[in-house]
């Protein structure tokens, strides 16, 4: 894709989001169907998004934390694949984060746990953050010219062409100016 002739695309960015949300959430219920399932009777949505249960008071709550930050580490390498630009990795991963504050108010009331607050702040930035570092290496490769070689050959040929023409082309013109000169010039003025 040519950066430069980028443009704005509702329909893109609407289904961008909505890849990096699911993705979000399928990578969250991985990680707790192994750090939290194995601890409770029965996983459920709570676990997704009430405030109440990220806590550093229990082990389970621990295993929350440790499962929300660890799917904003892989949101990173989902915007990296989806995203693509070191500039945009802001925008998405704070749409990312307010839909789910979203989804946390209407489920579980407003998140009044400061753990709450800090935790999804922190995945915000770490997933901000590694997805910009990601991306900006990503676009700052170079860009591999092996494929070009035969069309770098050519235009060297050219190139050497072009020049022997130009310089069959100045002996003509240096002949058709001693002509010009010969013509006008009396041959016995010398």
């Amino acid at each position: 894709m040519f950066y430069g002739a980028e443009v704005w695309d509702p329909w893109l960015i609407a289904a961008q989001i909505v890849c990096l949300q699911c993705l979000y959430y399928l990578t969250l219920g991985f990680f707790l169907s192994f750090l939290v399932g194995t601890r409770v009777s029965r996983l459920t949505l709570v676990y997704f998004f009430d405030f109440a249960t990220i806590t550093t008071s229990t082990v389970t709550g621990s295993c929350v934390i440790a499962s929300l930050l660890l799917s904003s580490f892989a949101g990173a390498g989902y915007m990296l694949y989806l995203i693509e630009r070191s500039k945009k990795c802001l925008d998405f991963s704070a749409t990312l984060f307010i839909i789910h504050l979203f989804i946390c108010i209407i489920y579980g009331g407003w998140p009044s746990s400061i753990t709450w607050w800090v935790v999804n702040g922190t995945g915000f930035a770490v997933m901000f953050c590694l997805g910009k570092r990601l991306c900006r290496k990503r676009e700052l490769r170079e860009i591999p010219t092996s494929r070009y070689r035969s069309s770098k050959k050519s235009l060297h040929m050219l190139n050497k062409l072009l020049k022997k023409n130009l310089i069959c082309e100045m002996r003509c013109a240096s002949f058709l100016f001693l002509v010009f000169i010969e013509w006008f010039v009396p041959l016995g003025s010398k």
